[in-house]
């Protein structure tokens, strides 16, 4: 019997397969069989770990916004090692769910057609929404942690001020989806996310002072 790693790197090798064919031809283009060719293994293969193409998008969708979490976190991790505040943290790890290497792109095409399909699709609308509450989350968590170490004001309202920040990053990602040049910019997080972080991160980090 495959060990239980050699079924989850088959799985992840279709989900690969699967976004990369969606993000450069669109969704209705995707099939069992071109997913096959593009990920080498039989029609069969992926029929035995997907009942169906929408399992399959479910799945791919799913370990996508994975990766992308995974990112964020390494970078939230590498700003508590390096003792950075917060609100440089949370911009670092915004970036992260930019389009702005071939990586990122790919996850931001992918997450951006499959959120399409989620507005009818129960399962992958929840799928979205948990994704996004998740997000929206642990920015809020970030602004409740500045207000700790007096980075924010004490009455921000965190959950307002995350989903403002959450919605210009999502509209940044768009923006930058389409405008090439501005993607390329080594200036374009610092003059689009960075002013809207410094109206909710107002203060200084003391908590490294203490």
């Amino acid at each position: 019997m495959p060990r239980t790693a050699d079924h989850d790197e088959r799985r992840d090798l279709m989900a690969r397969a699967f976004q990369r064919l969606l993000a450069t031809e669109g969704l209705p283009r995707v099939s069992f069989t071109r997913v096959a060719a593009e990920a080498g293994v039989s029609v069969g293969l992926i029929q035995h770990y997907f009942a169906n193409k929408d399992a399959l998008l479910r799945f791919s969708y799913e370990d996508c916004l994975r990766r992308s979490a995974e990112r964020v976190e390494t970078r939230i991790q590498d700003g508590e090692a390096a003792k950075q505040p917060i609100a440089e943290m949370l911009l670092a790890g915004l970036a992260e769910l930019l389009p702005l290497d071939p990586e990122r792109t790919l996850e931001y095409r992918v997450e951006r057609s499959l959120w399409i399909s989620a507005l009818n699709d129960a399962e992958l609308a929840e799928v979205a929404q948990r994704a996004s509450a998740g997000l929206a989350g642990r920015i809020a968590a970030a602004i409740e942690n500045g207000k700790e170490c007096g980075e924010v004001r004490p009455e921000v309202d965190s959950a307002r001020a995350a989903a403002m920040i959450l919605s210009t990053a999502r509209g940044f990602a768009d923006t930058l989806s389409m405008d090439t040049t501005l993607a390329h910019s080594s200036d374009a997080i610092k003059h689009v996310l960075h002013p809207v972080i410094t109206i909710v991160f107002t203060g200084r980090c003391d908590h490294y002072d203490q």
